[in-house]
């Protein structure tokens, strides 16, 4: 028997860029309220709500300077315990950002821990550098070294992430009963789980120097270790499991060996994998290639057959559009973000849709790094810059690879700003809005918004999509089909990565369409989707 979560879409909301109430040009709690309606319309069961935290904002809210309080910039406590209650009466639960691998660099915790005689000291990574060096060879994931010098200590804090995101120190036991604290105090409110940020990093097992790689050195000494195993039981066995509640990790670098390790003792009830989204990259994220979509499927493929219950996702606040990635922002927009629908909720899992997905939206239309507010972009632009890449050269890299390209304000309609605020947006909107928003969709029976809710309630309604078993039909340069499978009965999904017709000689009743026809004849349109009653 299925879990609530598993049965439940799940909707990623940024709280900065959803929908502004009043006026400052940044999205608020009050803003999320007033679109419930909307996402119940859809048919979204879970909300998870990017982190809505006091923070600097070095990196947009994944530097927490305090766990048990509400950012100012989005509202209050009293606006989360309406929202919460506003979601209730929609049958909407409401699931939080945990990002405890590291915390801001203004984080009380941190400041004091600067002082060395502090008891707060070893609630982060420091140690004394080796002359004039780091203390170790680690590079961080938004480049440059790991470790940053700090003139008050007089030795150096170990940063996986921006230099104002200091990593804690879990050797130290008092800093996982402040996280179990911190779990507590949001279930207690009522939120019925946790998105948990870079969570197969947490433990050190070792500082020592990091074997040679393109990046990241040190990953060996970090990823996956038993000692974050060991405290993902404990805070299931001494917190998690006293409510009904779950938990899906952002797990990097991770394979299907490693996420069974999560998932089998329940140390993470999903995870979120990255393989399949390699499908148009070579190495980094950062270096883009053409998109190959047989490289997609069977990345998909391994992860069906291989891991019992995924967590299935194509956008999120990190990555890329994609319609603009995997799609066709051209003549088949379309066409293209019906496919991806297809694809993202026919699949064995719980899906996850980004804010803005749902009507087909693409990537930004920036023209220069002064529109751009990601730091990861900005690091990256200036260590390519180092390297001798020409300007051309590093503005492609970001607008092929930015976060910021999901981080533009959601189009609500065609009106100033895309009815996102009535004041400055904090970022720029993509000017495609007067033909790309939900208002313009929401009573067209063929947009792409009305297809995305015709597919969550086909998955609704459907044993087989919720629950049935996964098999690859066909794989090749531009088709992909499978087959989902329950007591007899079966579904065939056809899908054709292509702007050239394809032949797919299969046989069945047409279920839905994305070109909306009534019975399928053995070849397939430019992108495609059908799913076939068998």
């Amino acid at each position: 028997m299925l879990k609530w979560w598993q049965e439940r879409v799940v909707y990623q909301i940024w709280p900065r860029s959803f929908q502004d109430s009043n006026g400052d040009g940044i999205g608020d709690l009050q803003g999320i309220i007033s679109r419930l309606d909307e996402l119940k319309d859809l048919g979204v069961g879970i909300i998870w709500l990017s982190p809505i935290y006091p923070s600097p904002n070095v990196d947009y809210g994944y530097d927490i300077s305090d766990y048990k309080a509400i950012n100012p910039e989005f509202g209050t406590m009293e606006d989360f315990h309406q929202l919460l209650a506003e979601a209730e009466k929609r049958d909407i639960k409401i699931v939080m950002d945990l990002v405890i691998n590291h915390t801001s660099d203004q984080h009380p915790w941190f400041q004091q821990s600067r002082d060395r005689t502090s008891p707060y000291r070893d609630y982060y990574i420091w140690r004394p550098g080796r002359g004039r060096k780091p203390p170790n060879n680690w590079g961080s994931f938004f480049g440059g070294p790991a470790w940053t010098y700090d003139e008050q200590s007089g030795e150096y804090y170990l940063h996986l992430f921006a230099k104002n995101q200091p990593d804690l120190n879990y050797r130290n036991p008092r800093v996982l009963e402040e996280v179990k604290e911190v779990l507590r105090f949001w279930l207690d409110k009522g939120v019925a789980g946790f998105r948990c940020d870079v969570i197969n990093i947490i433990w050190k097992s070792s500082l020592a120097n990091g074997k040679w790689r393109p990046a990241l050195k040190g990953l060996e000494h970090y990823l996956a270790q038993e000692g974050c195993h060991r405290i993902l039981r404990e805070l299931r066995r001494e917190v998690l499991d006293s409510y009904d509640c779950f938990t899906v990790g952002e797990t990097v670098f991770i394979t299907t060996k490693m996420a069974n390790e999560f998932l089998r003792s329940r140390e993470l009830d999903m995870v979120f994998s990255f393989e399949h989204m390699a499908a148009d990259e070579l190495l980094l994220k950062w270096f883009k290639t053409k998109f190959k979509p047989e490289r997609l499927a069977r990345a998909l493929t391994k992860w069906q057959l291989e891991v019992p219950w995924n967590a299935n996702y194509l956008e999120n606040h990190d990555q890329p559009r994609s319609v603009s990635r995997f799609g066709d922002e051209g003549e088949f927009w379309e066409q293209s973000a019906k496919l991806l629908a297809v694809l993202l909720l026919t699949l064995k899992g719980t899906p996850f849709i980004y804010q803005g997905q749902e009507i087909g939206m693409t990537n930004f239309d920036f023209t220069g790094m002064d529109q751009i507010k990601d730091i990861e972009s900005h690091n990256v632009y200036r260590l390519a810059k180092r390297l001798g890449f020409p300007a051309s050269a590093r503005w492609k890299l970001i607008k092929a690879s930015s976060r910021d390209n999901a981080r533009t304000p959601v189009q609500w309609n065609a009106g100033p700003n895309a009815g996102f605020t009535t004041g400055t947006p904090w970022i720029g909107v993509n000017s495609n809005y007067k033909r790309i928003n939900l208002e313009a969709q929401l009573h067209d029976p063929h947009s792409v918004r009305s297809f995305y809710k015709r597919l969550i309630a086909l998955r609704a309604s459907s044993d087989i999509l919720k629950a049935g078993a996964f098999e690859a039909v066909q794989i090749s340069r531009s088709l992909f089909v499978y087959r989902r499978k329950m007591d007899g009965n079966s579904l065939l999904v056809l899908l054709n990565f292509s702007k050239e017709e394809a032949a797919a000689p299969y046989r069945g009743e047409v279920v839905l369409s994305n070109y909306e026809r009534p019975s399928y004849t053995g070849r397939l349109q430019p992108y495609e989707a059908v799913v076939l009653q068998e």
